[in-house]
């Protein structure tokens, strides 16, 4: 699991990244708000834990912009200003959970495991994948970006699919093959190429952040940058 914190108080990145990384994630910290605004636009991350107070872009702002790019990222906030107030208002700008500093490890891990169980049954029940503004759903066999509809064939949707249930993972020509055709095709084949191409005309094409990339020598691989 990859986890970006935004903070800058370093006492307090450094509680929560030693006890986050003796659990088996992997961490990576922002120091300001407009920092984590890049990172968090750019990479991909499974959870954020989000000051209020930051320089550059304040908490609220950067949750707000996040949740507009990643509606389904959680994000967890940390206020030391524990008001009924400052807790509303960073979960009506999108926060899931907040904690109040100062808080024990244990909790905030707590909060974390309940975050991502609910996020991974919201996920399995209504079988939707997200990468960036693009999603598929998995039962309706219908895709959409930007909430806009895409039609495609069912060779592309099933492309599409199998590159979704893979997303991030580099997928090779012959794992295409095997998988969205599941026959044995002549290797010298560009069918596969043929078919990325259809895609990104559908997907990518009026889009200025590109999801489907091309990893020379290996394959393809469908992501956000």
């Amino acid at each position: 699991m990859n986890l970006l914190i935004v903070e800058d108080e370093p006492s307090i990145v450094s509680i929560i990244s030693r006890g986050l990384a003796a659990e088996g994630f992997e961490i990576s910290v922002a120091p300001d708000g407009l920092i984590g605004a890049e990172m968090a636009k750019n990479n991909h991350f499974d959870l954020i834990i989000l000051d209020i107070m930051l320089p550059g872009l304040n908490g609220i702002a950067l949750c707000k912009l996040i949740k507009k790019e990643k509606p389904n990222l959680p994000i967890i906030m940390l206020t030391a200003l524990g008001t009924t107030e400052n807790v509303v208002n960073g979960l009506d700008n999108g926060a899931d959970d907040y904690m109040i500093k100062p808080f024990k490890f244990a909790e905030l891990f707590a909060r974390i495991r309940m975050l991502m169980r609910r996020y991974q049954d919201t996920s399995q029940n209504d079988e939707l994948i997200q990468i960036s503004d693009l999603q598929v759903n998995l039962s309706a066999k219908t895709v959409k970006r930007n909430n806009e509809a895409i039609n495609l064939t069912a060779t592309e949707y099933r492309l599409l699919e199998f590159m979704a249930k893979n997303k991030y993972k580099i997928l090779s020509r012959i794992d295409i093959l095997e998988n969205v055709w599941d026959i044995d095709f002549n290797l010298g084949t560009n069918v596969v190429d043929v078919y990325v191409n259809y895609l990104r005309k559908k997907i990518d094409k009026d889009n200025q952040h590109k999801l489907i990339h091309t990893v020379i020598g290996l394959g393809y691989v469908l992501k956000e940058i």
